[in-house]
């Protein structure tokens, strides 16, 4: 059985900080322990002390234990974050496999649910990620529209993935950021992203000429097609888009199971009440709890998997390695190969 690790206050030294989200910080590992090496650290924020950010409840609510009651531990974990680990655990590492989640980018589908209205029709043929832009961008918070598709790096197809890392390198954003050696040369952590302009794409493919044996100005291209090659090969999508795809109601169908698990009277229900297209959600108000709870279940389960982020990690393959836990890949181009290791947070 293998020895617990804590971590003490010393130890805060050896992690840098990589980047965030509305609830969690995501540091990797900067020291020379074996057992850290490669590793990142997914932590939950906490407000400052002293100040008046809300506490995080301790206990899952009436209606949360009612969700993850068939789930071992969930109900009965002494505070949410014990809950959140046992949630990853047994509810998303088995939808995902193991071997990707570690218990402590975006939507690949168009959703097709007969549930969303007629008022919000064009999430059927835009992406999400697409309808973002133009809100960011008409709020000041980008510049520019990025072209990235995220049903492109979902799609299977080598071109349409290389299309979706290359589109992602002319308009980063905070969607994709490279480090070498620790240190990031590729992206930003925070503040308004701008499209990669000369002076940037110049020195990554400076950067890179440690890692990829090409003539100058083709490093970038290389790696692009080695990141490409790696999520078509590793399948390391195929499973996150299948747990993607629970979401089978959207949230236009989810929030009426929702209203029935809570036992409130559905408020959705009573904004389109005449409308034409309010009896189609009779038959969402007549189905059983055991129902009800699954369509929110799987609604949740799926959000938590459109909210992941990829982490790959290349190293060059040393020759006669044959003990090396990573996988291999080949760059055809510039005739090397890498071990490489993807993670999911």
């Amino acid at each position: 059985m293998e020895k617990e690790v804590v971590l003490e206050q010393k130890d805060a030294a050896d992690w840098a900080y990589r980047g965030e989200g509305a609830v969690n910080l995501v540091l990797a590992y900067t020291g020379s322990s074996p057992s850290f090496v490669g590793k990142v650290l997914r932590i939950q924020k906490a407000p400052r002390n002293g100040s008046s950010g809300a506490t995080i409840p301790t206990l899952l609510s009436t209606h949360e234990q009612l969700l993850w009651r068939d789930i071992d531990g969930i109900v009965s974990s002494p505070n949410k974050e014990i809950a959140a680990q046992l949630y990853v655990l047994h509810v998303m590492s088995p939808l995902l496999g193991p071997k990707y989640v570690d218990p402590g980018p975006k939507c690949g589908f168009l959703p097709v649910s007969r549930f969303i209205s007629e008022r919000n029709a064009t999430k059927r043929s835009i992406t999400r990620f697409r309808m973002h832009q133009f809100l960011k961008l008409h709020q000041g918070q980008i510049p520019e529209l990025s072209e990235y598709n995220p049903p492109d790096l979902f799609s299977k197809s080598k071109d349409r993935i290389y299309k979706a890392m290359n589109d992602l390198f002319t308009t980063p954003q905070n969607n994709f950021r490279v480090f070498l050696n620790g240190s990031l040369v590729f992206g930003q952590l925070g503040g308004i992203a701008h499209a990669t302009n000369l002076v940037v794409s110049e020195a990554f493919e400076d950067a890179l000429k440690s890692v990829i044996k090409a003539d100058n100005g083709q490093r970038t291209k290389n790696f692009l097609q080695l990141v490409s090659d790696t999520v078509c090969e590793s399948g390391v999508l195929d499973q996150l888009l299948e747990v993607q795809k629970l979401d089978k109601f959207d949230i236009e169908g989810a929030v009426h199971a929702y209203y029935d698990i809570i036992s409130e009277s559905c408020a959705v229900c009573k904004e389109v009440s005449g409308d034409e297209g309010s009896h189609m959600y009779t038959s969402l108000h007549s189905i059983p709890l055991d129902e009800s709870l699954k369509i929110v279940k799987d609604y949740l389960i799926a959000a938590t998997a459109k909210d992941c982020s990829l982490m790959i990690t290349f190293t060059p393959h040393e020759e006669g390695d044959s003990e090396s836990p990573y996988t291999k890949i080949y760059l055809e181009a510039t005739n090397q190969i890498f071990d490489y290791k993807v993670d999911r947070a």
